[in-house]
């Protein structure tokens, strides 16, 4: 049944890459030509004359074919790690449904993967930012998202007691403060790094970061949906609904 579920879960990552595609390309990519052009303007400003390095890859392709493989891949990937980690909750998060379980499993993985380190360590556009600290701060991102993803573990195990002694609405909330607390702490004692220019546009750098969340957000929401849905229909018999 496991490895059903894993191809299916492919396949749906496969979808969801799509979907994400499709919003990646409508909203995100021409805050990433604005970025560019800025990055350009700015070089003539100085007086920068000299000729950079010729692309091994021209924008045009990054921008299209590129980007298709890339989100895909990434998706595909993310949908077999997912369909494994719904088989291993199956049966162990409560009374919980096909459905609603592939959808909390989304939400969650939404939230300690993606949210709570990008609130910390937000997306830039590729071409701003100072290129010497990429390395550091690609470092402290997938550090506070170690962080972040202990402290889901920790905050669920924990739950679990919470839930024993309070009940499931108040353990619940317990659960949740701690990881909250855990990853404000951590986050507060990360260091910060600043690096877009001052003089670039606030509305540019919103717009940007407010596409990443929502490329981020089509591929959960469409994974968590879409995969609910084909476990459930291999899972239960033909004609018969979950009962909660």
């Amino acid at each position: 049944m496991t490895g059903r579920l894993l191809v299916r879960g492919m396949l749906v990552g496969l979808i969801a890459g799509l979907l994400a595609f499709g919003f990646a390309k409508v909203f995100g990519e021409p805050q990433i030509e604005s970025a560019i052009a800025f990055e350009e303007h700015m070089s003539h400003s100085h007086g920068d004359a000299e000729q950079g390095e010729p692309e091994l890859v021209s924008r045009q392709v990054q921008s299209t074919f590129g980007l298709l493989t890339g989100v895909v891949a990434y998706s595909v990937s993310l949908g077999g790690i997912f369909a494994l980690v719904f088989a291993f909750s199956l049966g162990r998060v409560g009374n919980v449904g096909p459905r609603g379980l592939s959808a909390l499993l989304a939400l969650t993985a939404f939230v300690v993967v993606f949210l709570i380190p990008g609130l910390v360590y937000p997306a830039n556009p590729p071409s701003v930012g100072d290129p010497s600290t990429l390395g550091k701060r690609t470092q402290l991102f997938f550090l506070m998202l170690l962080v972040s993803v202990a402290a889901a573990v920790i905050a669920i195990s924990a739950g679990r007691t919470f839930i024993a002694r309070s009940g499931l609405w108040n353990g619940a909330i317990k659960g949740v403060a701690l990881y909250l607390v855990i990853v404000a702490v951590a986050g507060y004692l990360f260091p910060t790094i600043s690096e877009v220019p001052q003089n670039f546009s606030a509305v540019l750098l919103w717009k940007f970061r407010v596409a990443a969340l929502g490329i981020q957000g089509v591929m959960w929401t469409a994974l968590g949906l879409i995969f609910g849905a084909v476990a459930e229909h291999l899972l239960l018999p033909a004609g018969k609904a979950y009962k909660a």
